[in-house]
């Protein structure tokens, strides 16, 4: 409850999205039976290396599935080894990429092969507009190449290559010197990367014994939903119709017009950029929509960082406010590295920061111009990958329980109306399960 002395602040509802469903029933089997549908199995001759190039992002099942890979191989009679493919993250260091890697519990006893990583590239040659090709020497020394990642739309990228198997042949096993040449690039070309994949891709695969690519897409509930293996020849032409899968299926809010979210977590394994630019719709620009962009979302307060972004916060100039627990483990030198990597500068400025939740809640009810708490639109989510379970204020109840424009299958209240609650520090008590 609140205190007679303190602001009031809006009442609020739990309220469920019902998005469709798609999870592949049997991960391991999926990956299993994708790959043997490749050519994969005809190429690996019994006692060749194979590197299995995997990123830095939290991908549902991402150890069963790195770990069905690896089984495959060995069944091969041939010899595993993991490498990271994640340009600049980790602190653009290989203790620093290894330790990001066992965060998402890829670790050598676990997988049960070896994990190399190095940050030393060699080049493997220069685009027509002068681009020196990275690419990842421990990788390039191998027989086989595998790179696994998830299709999806990118934080800043657009076009038909956004994060996917192109981004990671490119930017991740580029390692952090392929990283930095990339996104200065991207930069000047309006962050598109058709034009530089196009060109680029074929020179790697020409270069480097690229062998498989195994891609993952995942639906509005974090799930893996599609499994694809794809041949070396149709990554440029496959991505593209993933993508238009991925953008489908990824979860969206379902207002598009809000004062505050309130997100309890961002992290490197949930976005990029911590919290995914996509959803909160500042994929143009740091802090205000674009015209045509939606949702149109006035004040981001992020109240803290999740332990497997191991410090790097890079994302975090996204929004206005953030709690100091945040503030607190960041690491300021790999948000440091990263984000000037990326060309994103803005992206971490440490904003406007408070020692409790009622500080920051009061503090933003005075940003959005004269209003009632009863008009306030806020939402509060658990963070940008998991939107079917969210609070609202009470400003949408009419939107939410029988508007119009709401679709009855889709959003269903499952409380009432009822002040947030606070512990004795004026922290949130979280309506999560």
């Amino acid at each position: 409850m609140n205190h007679p002395t303190e602001s009031p602040l809006p009442q609020c509802f739990r309220l469920r999205q019902h998005f469709a469903s798609s999870a592949v029933r049997d991960v391991r089997q999926s990956i299993d039976a994708a790959i043997r549908n490749s050519t994969l199995q005809n190429r690996v001759r019994p006692g060749q290396s194979v590197a299995i190039a995997v990123g830095s992002r939290g991908i549902a099942e991402l150890p069963t599935i790195v770990s069905a890979v690896v089984d495959f191989v060995k069944r091969c009679d041939a010899v595993p080894v993991i490498v990271p493919a994640m340009g600049s993250h980790g602190g653009a260091t290989a203790e620093g990429q290894a330790s990001l890697l066992r965060s998402l519990g890829i670790e050598e006893a676990v997988m049960g092969c070896e994990i190399r990583s190095s940050l030393d590239t060699i080049v493997i040659g220069r685009s027509s507009t002068g681009l020196d090709v990275h690419f990842d020497k421990l990788a390039s020394q191998m027989d086989h190449v595998v790179v696994l990642n998830r299709i999806k739309p990118h934080t800043r990228l657009v076009g038909n290559y956004e994060s996917g198997l192109a981004k990671m042949l490119m930017i991740g096993l580029g390692k952090h010197q392929g990283a930095i040449v990339y996104h200065q690039a991207m930069a000047d070309a309006d962050y598109c990367l058709d034009a530089m994949a196009t060109e680029i891709v074929p020179m790697i695969q020409a270069a480097a014994p690229i062998s498989l690519g195994l891609a993952i897409v995942e639906d509005a509930f974090d799930q893996v939903s599609h499994v694809e293996a794809i041949e070396p020849s149709e990554f440029l032409s496959a991505e593209p119709r993933l993508l238009t899968m991925a953008r489908e299926r990824m979860p969206r809010l379902p207002f598009d017009h809000i004062d505050l979210l309130i997100v309890d977590r961002m992290g490197k394994e949930i976005s990029g950029t911590g919290m995914d630019t996509n959803v909160v719709g500042r994929k143009w620009n740091d802090k205000i929509a674009a015209a045509d962009e939606f949702p149109k979302v006035k004040q981001i307060y992020v109240r803290d960082l999740s332990d497997q972004s191991a410090g790097n916060a890079a994302g975090i100039g996204v929004a206005e406010f953030c709690h100091r627990r945040l503030v607190e483990k960041i690491d300021y030198e790999k948000t440091r590295v990263n984000c000037l990597t990326s060309m994103h500068a803005t992206a971490g400025a440490v904003p406007i920061h408070f020692d409790s939740d009622r500080e920051a809640l009061v503090a933003a009810m005075g940003q959005v111009g004269k209003r009632t708490p009863q008009q306030l639109r806020w939402v509060w989510i658990q963070d940008t990958l998991h939107l079917s379970e969210l609070v609202c204020s009470e400003a949408y109840w009419d939107e939410a329980t029988g508007g119009t424009d709401r679709k009855a299958d889709v959003l269903e209240p499952l409380s009432g109306l009822e002040p947030l609650r606070f512990d004795d520090e004026g922290n949130l008590l979280s309506a999560f399960a």
